[in-house]
């Protein structure tokens, strides 16, 4: 298997990540994925090859026919550098969660978890004065025609 960077580099290409989710449903020949891609032989070829350097797929002769496959092993890995980044945001959009279900509560009447201000632009500022007023600038006069 190569260095991750290959890894993420090769997956960088939206054509080449196409082609994963394809081989993610079965092993497939060269023209099935030409065909499913929508690229020309030679691109869909140049991307197959940039994925098989990096280990993502593997290749099989058939007869006349390549048939590719994703290796699972590098995507094993990817998903173990990604675990501790999914725990963050899983954190996160926990939170959010939360959040919207406490909002979710002050539209229904429903009793929120949070304990939030109920005017918050009436807050002081930071330099403890209180907020400058949000009335609208008089009217400009309009032109007399």
């Amino acid at each position: 298997m190569s260095d991750d960077a290959s890894l993420w580099a090769a997956l960088a290409d939206p054509h080449r990540r196409a082609i994963v989710a394809l081989l993610l449903e079965r092993p497939r020949s060269v023209g099935e994925i030409v065909e499913a891609c929508g690229l020309s032989q030679p691109g869909t070829s140049k991307h197959l090859r940039v994925l098989r350097d990096a280990g993502l797929v593997r290749v099989r002769q058939d007869a006349q026919r390549r048939v590719y496959a994703l290796d699972p092993a590098p995507i094993a890995a990817l998903d173990a550098w990604l675990t501790p980044y999914r725990t963050l945001w899983n954190e996160s959009l926990d939170a959010l969660g939360r959040r919207l279900d406490g909002d979710r509560g002050r539209v229904t009447g429903e009793p929120s978890d949070h304990a939030e201000e109920p005017f918050p632009h009436d807050r002081k500022q930071p330099n403890g004065e209180a907020p400058a007023s949000k009335a609208l600038p008089p009217k400009a006069p309009s032109p007399k025609g």
